[in-house]
């Protein structure tokens, strides 16, 4: 079908479920610094504003939180059941890594989540405040322990071959190999970013409709300070991560670039836009900005990057792919820096919260920040092909032996569960989204908070009606 054989399947598999569940990390982690943030906020300045976003943000945490859990661990499970020979390889370093994620960061978040959801009346304030901040640390730590067995996988070293298995001989040269750096603070930033945008995107769209108070003002200007801030620092981490790549992974970068060929000593130009195909092996349509390539990949003038047909056929990524993947990932941080810049001008001119095209494009711009992370995950494990482990294992030696029929059936299984199970967690978020924080939840206390006699949050409830729609309702104890 489609030319597609068992080993294509189940790498499509492996990206859809993949993808699925890195749009829910990412989220998490940068709503549990936001919430660690709104709550020391409402502990120094005692505005209520932080309270009710906490309250709010909280529930939409926790959904997302659940459906981050369920989807990982079904990553768990296909590199056993779909890429057998892979854990065989390399299950010597990558085990103990996704062990050290769980007993670390995974307990860590169990252990005070109930704390953080449940307790907001249960327990003391600075208790309450120190399980929100343990939570969000565990998040980081998750990412780190990931991160850390992704990147050996690009950039493999503190290791032998022993029987044809990867044994580990230094553990700190297998965690902080060449590219961990840069990828973890590409990624913990990326989630920052994305969650910026998430929580700005629902200000804009409340202020749009005309609700408009002291909270949803509060999102809106927490979420473009870090915009601000924060893109432009990625954009400069981006940077440093693509000369770090551009160092190991040569090839990857010259798929990236649509790069086939050097002409004597010319520098490489930048491609803006065009069309890589990989078996007439040039570019189409190339539209070029002659030396800036190496400019921006080797910060000089005179330097070549190589160019793919420096390296056999069967070794090169397919450029037709991560050329675009890498260009929509740029292409949005971009605009999220835009976004940023223009949000301080406004704000200067006291008209943040009024302006309409700003608030459609921020708006718009919600989904920018999840887009760009599937962009850049697409850019670097396709820019790793035909590797699974670069340069030791091929992706053709990893996977199970099973056949064509098997990897197709459960495709269509994973689709059609994965769209109706998180389409639902999705859904459901958005409706709670949509519904906006309750500026005068907890107020019928004079302090309300940890350890304060109040109505108990409820994070994972559904979105609740207004009081107004709830007085209406019939009274079961009346009719009786």
């Amino acid at each position: 079908m489609f030319g597609l054989e068992a080993l294509d399947l189940a790498r499509i598999q492996f990206a859809f479920t993949i993808s699925f569940h890195i749009l829910f990390p990412a989220i998490t982690i940068g709503l549990a610094s936001y919430l660690a943030v709104l709550e020391g906020l409402w502990l120094k300045t005692h505005n209520d504003t932080y309270r009710d976003l906490y309250h709010f943000w909280s529930k939409i945490f926790a959904v997302n939180f659940g459906m981050g859990v369920v989807s990982g661990l079904v990553m768990a499970y296909q590199f056993g059941t779909n890429w057998s020979r892979f854990s065989d390889f390399a299950g010597a370093v990558t085990g103990p890594l996704l062990t050290y994620e769980v007993l670390t960061a995974f307990f860590l978040e169990a252990g005070f989540l109930g704390v953080m959801l449940f307790g907001w009346n249960k327990v003391g304030r600075n208790l309450h405040f120190f399980s929100t901040v343990m939570v969000a640390i565990g998040t980081l730590i998750s990412t780190f322990w990931i991160l850390a067995s992704n990147s050996w996988m690009q950039t493999p070293q503190g290791y032998e071959i022993v029987n044809g298995q990867v044994i580990p001989v230094d553990w700190l040269a297998v965690i902080f190999n060449p590219s961990f750096p840069y990828r973890l603070m590409h990624m913990a930033t990326a989630a920052f970013v994305a969650t910026a945008f998430f929580v700005g995107s629902s200000a804009a769209w409340h202020l749009l409709r005309g609700k408009d108070n002291p909270a949803i003002r509060t999102m809106l200007s927490m979420a473009m300070w870090m915009a601000l801030i924060v893109a432009p620092i990625q954009a400069v981490i981006g940077d440093f991560h693509g000369l770090n790549t551009l160092k190991h992974q040569p090839a990857k970068i010259a798929a990236i670039e649509g790069h086939w060929e050097n002409h004597g000593d010319e520098p490489t130009p930048l491609i803006l836009f065009g069309w890589p195909d990989m078996k007439e092996e040039r570019t189409k349509f190339a539209v070029e900005i002659p030396y800036l390539g190496s400019l921006i990949l080797t910060h000089s003038l005179d330097k070549q990057v190589p160019a793919l047909k420096e390296f056999p056929p069967e070794d090169r990524p397919n450029s037709t792919i991560v050329f675009w993947s890498f260009r929509i990932m740029v292409g949005l941080g971009f605009l999220m820096i835009f976004t940023g810049l223009w949000s301080l001008w406004l704000r200067k001119r006291d008209k943040l919260y009024t302006s309409r095209p700003f608030l459609y494009l921020a708006l718009w711009m919600g989904p920018s920040g999840l887009i760009a992370i599937l962009a850049g995950w697409f850019t670097t494990e396709i820019g790793r092909q035909p590797w699974v482990v670069y340069g030791l294992m091929r992706t053709a030696d990893a996977s199970s032996n099973h056949s064509f029929m098997q990897m197709s059936i459960t495709l269509v299984l994973f689709v059609v569960v994965y769209f109706a199970l998180f389409g639902a967690g999705l859904g459901y978020m958005m409706r709670l989204v949509r519904k906006g924080p309750k500026i005068d939840e907890g107020k019928e206390t004079n302090e309300g908070g940890p350890g304060q006699k109040r109505t108990p949050a409820r994070p994972l409830s559904a979105a609740d009606e207004d009081n107004d729609e709830a007085d209406n309702r019939p009274s079961l104890t009346k009719e009786i």
